[in-house]
């Protein structure tokens, strides 16, 4: 595991420290939850977007030659 060193405004570390405190947790263990969470969701995205181009590739649906009128998609 890396170390690595922030600056951080001290109204904000002391408003971390009182949330670490309440959950029973430090400062350090918070941010670093924070940046593997934010790690993951950039995985999972990154996948999601692979697996929607996949599926468009491989999809055997087609998209007609139809065009359509304004009034026509408005009927009343």
């Amino acid at each position: 595991m890396k170390n690595i060193t922030l600056s951080v405004d001290e109204k904000v570390l002391a408003a971390v420290r009182r949330v670490a405190a309440d959950q029973g947790t430090t400062v350090n263990a918070l941010v670093r939850e924070h940046l593997t969470r934010l790690a993951e969701h950039q995985d999972r995205a990154a996948r999601a977007r692979l697996k929607i181009r996949e599926l468009s590739r491989t999809s055997e649906a087609r998209i007609g030659s139809s065009r359509w009128q304004r009034d026509e998609l408005h009927e009343r």
